[in-house]
C-alpha cells in the first residue's frame, strides 16, 4: 500500500468508511502525499498527455479566440483571463505567444492561474517568466479579479472529486472506501440511504454526482455575470446526464485501479457537459455547445494552420505536425476530438465568441 494509502487506512479505521468524494480530495491533494502536490504528471515521463503539449496548435488558436472576443467586447483596457489547472503553462505560453502582435491586448491583460500544487506553480512560472504581462497565482477562484474576464479550463473538471450512490432496495445509498478483512482499501455502500435523492431507476443502478464542480461553475458563471466575460470549457466527457459511473485512475498511461495507488496515480471522471450548462445558464449566461473538439478547433482554423505550418516544415517536422492534427480531432469513438467536448459560456452583452457556429 502507498503511504497515503495507509494514511488513508488508518483515518478509516479510526472514523470508519469515507466517501468516495473526501478519498479523491485525499488522493489528489494531500499536502504530504497528494498525487498533484507532489510531481508533474504530464507527458511522457508522467501519466497522461493534454492537448497544449500535443501541439502549439491548440494553444495558439484559443489564444486568436481570446483575441478576437477582446476585440469584438469593445477592447476594453483591463482583461482578467483566468485559467483553472494550468499545467504545466504551456496552453498560457501559446496563447500569450499568438496574441502578443494584437496592439492593445497585452497591455490591458492580467493572467491568474488557478493551481493548488507547489510543483506545477513553480514550473509554470518558470515557463511564463518572459511572458510580457502579469501572472499572478491563487489556490481557487474565491479572488478572481473584479474586471472583465475570460476563463480557459482545459481538463479542469475532470479531476475534481465526485460522489457515487447506488440504488439498493428502492432506495440511494452513498457509495464510501471503507476497509475489507484484510485491511485493504475496498468500496461499500453506506448504511442509511440518501432520502433526498428521489430519482427513479433500476436495482443497482450507479449514479455520479459532481457537487464540488457544480460549485465552481456556479461561482465562476456568477463572477462574469457581475463582471462581464466568456469561458471555455474542454474536457472529455458527455452532454447529456444519465446514470453509471465513469471513475478512472491512471499510471504510467495505463488504467489502474481507483482504490490500488492513492496518491501515485491520476483520478477522473467523465465531466458532465449538460449539468455545467445548468449552472451556468442558471447565473444569466448564455451557453454555446457543447461541441466535439474536432468541430471547435476546425471552426477555428486548425486545418488551415496545419496547411500553412507543413509547408514551410521540413519533412519530418511537417509529420509531426500532420500527426498531431489527427490526434487532436481524431473523430473516431475514442478518439480525442469526439470525446473531448467544448462549452462555451459568456455574458449576455457579449458577442457571439468562434467556434460554435
Amino acid at each position: 500500500m502507498t503511504p497515503l494509502g495507509l494514511d488513508i487506512a488508518r483515518l478509516i479505521a479510526l472514523e470508519g468508511p469515507i466517501s468516495l468524494e473526501r478519498y479523491m480530495g485525499l488522493a489528489l491533494g494531500d499536502p504530504r502525499y497528494g498525487y498533484y502536490m507532489t510531481r508533474d504528471p504530464l507527458g511522457a515521463q508522467g501519466d497522461f498527455t493534454t492537448s497544449p503539449e500535443i501541439s502549439q496548435m491548440f494553444g495558439e488558436l484559443i489564444g486568436l479566440w481570446c483575441a478576437d472576443l477582446w476585440l469584438r467586447m469593445g477592447q476594453p483596457e483591463k482583461l482578467s483571463l483566468v485559467e483553472l489547472g494550468p499545467g504545466r503553462g504551456t496552453l498560457m505560453q501559446d496563447v500569450l505567444r499568438a496574441t502578443k502582435n494584437v496592439i492593445g491586448l497585452h497591455r490591458a491583460l492580467s493572467v491568474t492561474l488557478v493551481e493548488m500544487s507547489p510543483v506545477l506553480r513553480e514550473t509554470q512560472r518558470q515557463t511564463l517568466v518572459s511572458c510580457g504581462v502579469p501572472v499572478d497565482w491563487h489556490e481557487d477562484i474565491s479572488a478572481l479579479p473584479e474586471q472583465p474576464t475570460l476563463v480557459l479550463a482545459n481538463e479542469f473538471f475532470d479531476a475534481l472529486p465526485v460522489r457515487h450512490y447506488q440504488r439498493v432496495h428502492q432506495h440511494w445509498h452513498q457509495r464510501m472506501v471503507g476497509l475489507d478483512t484484510d485491511n485493504h482499501l475496498a468500496f461499500g455502500l453506506a448504511a442509511e440511504p440518501e432520502h433526498a435523492l428521489k430519482l427513479e431507476a433500476p436495482e443497482g443502478t450507479l449514479l455520479e454526482i459532481g457537487l464540488i464542480g457544480d460549485r465552481i461553475m456556479a461561482d465562476l458563471s456568477a463572477h462574469i455575470a457581475r463582471f462581464g466575460g466568456a469561458g471555455l470549457v474542454i474536457d472529455y466527457g458527455h452532454t447529456r446526464s444519465g446514470f453509471g459511473e465513469t471513475l478512472q485512475a491512471m499510471k504510467h498511461h495505463a488504467f489502474t485501479g481507483p482504490l490500488d495507488a492513492p496518491g501515485e496515480a491520476d483520478l477522473t471522471t467523465h465531466v458532465n457537459f449538460e449539468r455545467l450548462a445548468q449552472m451556468a445558464t442558471a447565473q444569466g449566461l448564455i451557453v454555446a455547445g457543447s461541441t466535439t473538439q474536432a468541430r471547435f478547433l476546425a471552426g477555428l482554423g486548425i486545418v488551415e494552420r496545419t496547411a500553412r505550418l507543413i509547408k514551410s516544415a521540413a519533412p519530418e517536422q511537417a509529420k509531426d505536425v500532420e500527426a498531431a492534427l489527427v490526434r487532436l480531432t481524431d473523430p473516431s469513438e475514442k478518439g480525442m476530438g469526439s470525446l473531448f467536448k467544448v462549452l462555451g459560456l459568456r455574458h449576455p452583452d457579449m458577442p457571439e465568441p468562434a467556434g460554435f457556429n
